[in-house]
């Protein structure tokens, strides 16, 4: 019996699509013959933790810091192996101590906050804009305090945070801005390439990025001071203080954060790709919001005016009470209408992307290191809460409202996302039949991003 083609998958009828999405093939023989190069030179990593002409690395690491800083127009680019460990070494540059408080967001991964924590540091967070999901400058300037040194910015999902404002409170009360463009290279705001609008910030090229190199990041600034700094916290920075006795900077310790060469010649090559990258996954992007633009239950994203945006994710707004059912219902019947994924870049639609940062147990238990309450009991005369709905935004995002697609990347024609947007208005438009037949035990259930990532 033939079946139903207006049925929806998930009570039967045929799927919208069969065939899987292209898998996402970054490396090719650029790469492959740029890390064959270094193979060939037997020198694979060409730091030494002493200063001299080894401190800041070898040749080809060299080379993929100058090529990012001049496109941009950055004074200091400095590799690290990890944006994680960037972040570390930028929370140390700025010169954190225990009881500081750092303003950060709480819907981003989670060593956005936590690098705060490795130098006694507090983590405060405030909420997020609505339409753009990057931190709010209302929530920042609700949250400062004589303690307050510095706000970390994450430019989410490649759109970009409203660092104007953000600038002028920081101006206002002496704090310095870092920016976490880890989503967001080559993003413009106000004509202006995110990163250094505040004083100090960085990308990371782990694989999910837009251009990688497995693993590694970038930080980037205009302050001589702060480079300097990172760069000896990248690579043993005692040893560099001990060859300076004239310089202030006998408290700058450092780990091995280093770049190897042959991660600095795949991102060389990685790096060239990135105007056609973005430029390829805005023109997805534009499409699919195109197609959903004035449905019913779906909010298409908003982007901040005079700004570009990286599309590392597209996020979209979900209605309940407009579709009639609930959303983890609503993204399983779409999921149902698309191929299985192999991959998590292959998942059609998620949601919630990550638990609200402050709900996990460093926070709720309010233990960072060691097992006495540190860094949180430093200020004895405060008590840091951390309870539920303490970002209102942030949580209805996350248990309400927010999907996720990562469909807007390379290779994904406009057929592709052309299935997408027909699969989501298939379910939207049978949404009724859905509620009908299916007994929906779904309205407390949030499989976020980082969830499917952990099963896919």
């Amino acid at each position: 019996m033939e079946k139903d083609k207006n049925q929806v998958a998930i009570l039967g009828g045929p799927t919208v699509r069969r065939e899987p999405f292209p898998e996402r093939r970054c490396i090719g023989s650029d790469e492959r013959n740029a890390v064959l190069e270094v193979l060939d030179s037997q020198v694979l990593s060409d730091f030494i933790a002493s200063p001299g002409k080894y401190f800041n690395g070898g040749r080809v690491v060299k080379k993929f810091e100058s090529i990012w800083s001049e496109k941009y127009n950055f004074k200091h680019a400095i590799s690290v192996n990890s944006w994680t460990s960037g972040l570390m070494s930028i929370v140390g540059a700025i010169g954190i101590e225990p009881g500081d408080e750092v303003i950060c967001s709480p819907y981003t991964m989670s060593a956005s906050a936590t690098c705060v924590l490795f130098y006694g540091g507090i983590p405060v967070f405030a909420d997020i804009e609505e339409d753009t999901y990057c931190i709010d400058p209302k929530s920042i300037e609700a949250k400062i305090t004589k303690r307050t040194k510095a706000i970390i910015v994450v430019h989410l999902f490649g759109g970009t945070a409203d660092m104007d404002q953000i600038m002028n409170i920081a101006d206002k009360n002496n704090i310095i801005v870092v920016e976490d463009a880890a989503q967001a290279p080559g993003v413009l705001y106000n004509g202006k390439p995110v990163g250094t609008i505040g004083h100090i910030g960085g990308f990371s090229l782990n694989y999910h990025k837009h251009i990688h190199s497995g693993e590694g990041g970038l930080i980037i600034t205009n302050d001589d001071n702060l480079a300097l700094r990172c760069r000896m916290i990248r690579n043993h920075g005692e040893n560099y203080a001990d060859a300076h006795p004239e310089l202030p900077i006998n408290n700058t310790i450092g780990g091995n954060y280093r770049f190897s060469e042959l991660h600095a010649a795949i991102a060389i090559e990685q790096f060239k790709k990135l105007p056609d990258i973005l430029r390829r996954r805005n023109n997805l992007a534009r499409h699919l919001s195109s197609r959903l633009s004035g449905i019913s239950g779906i909010k298409t994203p908003k982007v901040r005016k005079n700004c570009t945006h990286a599309w590392y994710l597209f996020p979209l707004q979900y209605e309940e009470k407009d579709v009639g059912i609930s959303r983890a219902l609503f993204v399983d019947s779409v999921n149902a209408e698309l191929p299985k994924p192999k991959t998590v870049e292959d998942v059609a639609l998620t949601q919630g992307y990550v638990r609200p940062l402050y709900k996990s147990r460093v926070y709720q238990e309010k233990i960072a290191i060691g097992t006495k309450g540190f860094p949180f009991n430093i200020n004895s005369n405060i008590s840091y809460s951390y309870s539920d709905n303490l970002c209102p935004v942030t949580e209805k995002m996350y248990s309400k409202k927010l999907l996720l697609t990562g469909l807007v990347r390379d290779p994904l024609t406009i057929k592709d996302i052309d299935d997408l947007a027909d699969a989501i208005i298939k379910v939207i438009r049978n949404s009724h039949n859905i509620g009908k037949n299916i007994i929906d035990n779904y309205s407390n259930k949030v499989v976020s991003t980082v969830d499917v990532a952990s099963k896919t």
